[in-house]
């Protein structure tokens, strides 16, 4: 097995959305390379369950790390790419969406117009 590159796992973060299949975090780094973060287009027909994953997402975002820049370690690239561009920007100016040491923030302003509910003490999924 290749040596894999090193990634800051995020103790304490959930695993994914309950009752679903949708995971927020991975277990180790990908032996292929990492995932590279593209911004993907929501459209508004997303079913009810995307839509709650988005929000879960950022709600454990929000809860884990706040204001601050936060590593991309081991966080899902497909879940961010939900968000990013958008709710979840670069941190840096030399970012590299190829890097698990990638730092990302929260677009405060946006994320909370458009998931209010993220930023509530409790969110019932």
């Amino acid at each position: 097995m290749p040596k894999l590159p090193p990634m800051t796992k995020h103790r304490g973060f959930p695993s994914g959305l309950p009752g679903t299949g949708f995971q927020f975090t991975i277990r180790r780094a990908n032996p292929r390379g990492v995932t590279p973060l593209k911004t993907r287009k929501r459209v508004a027909d997303r079913s009810p369950t995307d839509r709650k994953a988005d929000a879960a997402f950022l709600h454990a975002l929000w809860h884990h790390f706040g204001r601050e820049p936060f590593e991309r370690g081991n966080l899902d690239a497909g879940r961010i790419s939900w968000l990013f561009g958008q709710e979840l920007i670069p941190a840096e100016d030399d970012f590299d969406p190829a890097s698990y040491e990638a730092m990302l923030v929260i677009d405060e302003d946006l994320a909370r117009r458009n998931f209010p509910q993220a930023f509530e003490e409790v969110l019932e999924v």
